[in-house]
Parts: structure tokens; sequence; C-alpha cells
């Protein structure tokens, strides 16, 4: 069950704000102010404006240094907070009313984990001053620390488990804490991403000409590329019994997951779509679902010309006709690629359609594609009443990866 929704986005802080300015179609994609992009051909991105993180921790705000953990552990405590619970759940225990902290994990996804100390380690070797590097830099670069600083600020002594599968890999930690819990090993567990914008990310995709010169379009004739972003996405999940037992309030249930490779290239994706399709096909299976039944659709949707392309194809491969009745949204046109966070914000996104009934739009859109022939809810969000939502997520490396959330029903 989702029961908490955290995001720390380009759009904002917090479900609400986050929520409303992607239903309203707001972009948030801006010129880049974090460092100078005049040796670069493009100056877009999407930076989380005016973030503050003293706000937020308690516990761990003084050895919390990485921009990556400080979005994932805000995210953790907005989660735990809408989801009811107390930050300092894991220190009660079960008797009191609340959870085991060895029966409460957490996983996250990241494409680059720590990536500004690396390039602090850089700047200070190109000005040789080697005896300004902190040794710190060393103990917080490892992806592996984001997870583990969520878990030392809510306490949680369960399972913690960092995804490195890169732009897939927010879904994969939804779906590893989908099977934790479904095997009995953990009553509840705080699943998302995280990733903080990069002059090395920002570097790499501008060298292989994927970044957007004007505008992120996703699936339209003219889109010229992707828009790098950052920010921090956690849902709480919990066993039903768990959140019946203190009467939470359920966005949405998971009903299943895919994963799948395509094993076809380092960075290009299969070009008939179908490791992306084989995710999509294996998720409806393990729901018991067919195609028909998906409301909505959340895209992975860069807008570069190739990945639109074959994500059009993979969703004719499994919904056939129908692929042009299902709606297919692209949250990227708005808040740009975050990243390891980018399919933890997409699952948000699927919890909240389901539960309220909304989808947002893929804005900058002007010329249908033929070859994205999707109903992309064009540039305005919509009312719909969405009982099955499907998000995917593609990655460098082929990974795939699909988690359908749906209506949660107490019969």
């Amino acid at each position: 069950m989702v029961t908490g929704i955290g995001w720390v986005t380009p759009l904002g802080i917090g479900r609400d704000l986050v929520w409303q300015h992607l239903l309203n179609g707001i972009s948030a994609i801006r010129p880049v102010h974090s460092f100078d992009t005049t040796p670069y051909p493009v100056e877009l991105g999407g930076e989380v404006p005016e973030f503050d993180f003293s706000s937020f921790a308690a516990r761990t705000e003084s050895s919390v240094r990485g921009r990556a953990s400080q979005f994932a552990v805000a995210a953790a405590l907005l989660a735990l907070d809408d989801a009811g619970l107390p930050r300092d759940v894991a220190q009660r225990t079960p008797s009191g009313g609340g959870i085991s902290p060895h029966r409460a994990g957490v996983v996250f996804g990241t494409t680059s984990g720590e990536p500004n100390h690396v390039e602090i380690f850089n700047d200070h070797r190109i000005e040789e001053r080697p005896s300004a590097i902190d040794d710190a830099l060393a103990r917080h670069y490892p992806c592996h620390v984001i997870p583990g600083q969520v878990a030392a600020e809510v306490g949680f002594a369960g399972p913690n488990l960092m995804i490195p599968a890169a732009c897939a890999a927010g879904n994969y930690a939804v779906a590893q804490a989908f099977d934790l819990l479904r095997s009995g090993r953990t009553d509840l567990m705080l699943a998302g991403g995280a990733d903080a914008f990069s002059r090395i990310t920002y570097a790499g995709f501008a060298r292989l000409g994927a970044i957007a010169k004007a505008r992120c379009q996703p699936f339209d004739r003219q889109r010229q590329g992707m828009v790098p972003g950052e920010g921090g996405a956690v849902l709480v999940l919990e066993t039903a019994d768990s959140a019946k037992r203190r009467g939470a309030r359920i966005y949405a249930e998971i009903a299943g997951c895919g994963l799948s490779c395509d094993a076809h290239h380092m960075t290009a994706a299969h070009p008939e779509g179908a490791g992306a399709a084989r995710a999509m096909s294996r998720a409806l299976d393990q729901a018991g679902l067919e195609p028909a039944a998906i409301d909505y659709v959340s895209a992975h949707g860069t807008g570069t010309p190739t990945n639109d392309r074959l994500e059009t194809i993979a969703l004719q491969r499994v919904f056939g006709a129908g692929a042009e009745r299902v709606p297919v949204s692209s949250i990227k046109s708005m808040i740009g690629h975050t990243m390891g966070a980018a399919s933890a914000i997409e699952s948000g996104v699927c919890a909240l359609a389901v539960s309220r009934g909304e989808i947002p739009p893929t804005i900058n859109f002007e010329e249908p594609d033929p070859e994205c022939a999707l109903d992309c809810v064009p540039n305005e969000g919509r009312q719909l009443t969405v009982t099955h939502a499907l998000n995917n997520a593609y990655a460098f490396g082929g990974n795939n990866a699909s988690v359908i959330f749906r209506q949660y029903s107490t019969g």
C-alpha cells in the first residue's frame, strides 16, 4: 500500500504544491544557475530552487553533506509526515502502536550518487591544491551512503539497499520494496530515488547532443532532446495489515512490477522496444491484468527523438491498437529528467492519479508525430477515473522497469 508521498522537485517541495503545478502544466525548466554552462551549446536544466536542508533534518544535519543525500532525507521525512507517521516511528515498539525498527527498511535508486564530491576533488586537483581535499569527500561519495543517511535519520534498522540502475532506478527501488513486503520480511519500507544536478552528468548528455536547446517536448514531432534535472522522492509502502491497523490513508496499491534488460547497447534502447515491452508485460502478468485494464501510463518520455519513438513502439507491442486510446503523459516536459529520482517521482504521480482521478499533461506539445501516435495528454491536465496506472522507466545499459498501481479496494 502507498500511504505516504514525499517530493523534492524543481517545481517545489511537498506533495500538494508539486501536484497542483503538474496538473496546471507549469514548467520548472530554466537556464542553469549552479554552474557556468558557456562551454556547452545548451543552458537549460531542472534545478531544485532554494533548497534548505537545515529546515528538515534533526539528527543528521551536520553529517549529510551530499546534495542527493539531503534530497533523500528530506523526501523521506516529508513522506513519513504525509503518511501520518512520526519521524521517530522506528523508535517506538510494536506494543506501543509503532513499527519494529528491524522490520522497517529503505531502498533507493540513483544514477550518479554524489557526483558533486568528485567535482570538488577534480577542482582541487586542477588547481594543484591537493592539501585542500577533505578526506570526508571519500566517505560521503559512495552511493550506498544515501539510503544509509535516510535510515540514520529515521532509525530504520531493516534492509537498506541502493540500486544504481540509472534512470530506471526509482522503479527498481519500488519493485524491490514491494518484494520485501510481499515476502513478509518487512512491514514498512521507504522506497525512492535521488540525484543531484551535476556538471559531470550535464557534460555527458551535452556531448551526446541529447539536451534540448529551447524546451523539452516529449512525443512532439519537433522534439530536440531531454533536459537534465535533479530531485528526490520517497513513497511510504506498507502491508495492508499495517496500514489498516493504524487507520492509514491509502493512495493506491502496487499490483505488479516488471523488470528486464535489453542487453543490447550501452546507451541505445533495443530498436524494436523488446526490453521495454517485456517489462510492461511482466508487470501486467504479475498483476493479473490485460493491457486494456490500464487507464493511464506515466511515460519515460524524455523528449529525445529516438527514445520517444522506441517507447511508442514498445507501447504498441503491448497494447496493440489500444496504444492510441490510453492516455500517456510525461512530466519530464515540466521538471526535466531527474535521473534516479525520475520514476520515483512518477510513481507518486501514478499513486495520486489513482487516488484523485486526475492526470498531468505533457506540455510543449505542438505538432503530432506519426511515429508517436499516442494520446499524450497534450498541454492540459485531465480529470479521469484511473483504476490502474502504469509507470514506465528505461535507462542506459538497457535497464527497464514498469510498476502498476491500482485503486485499493477494502473488499
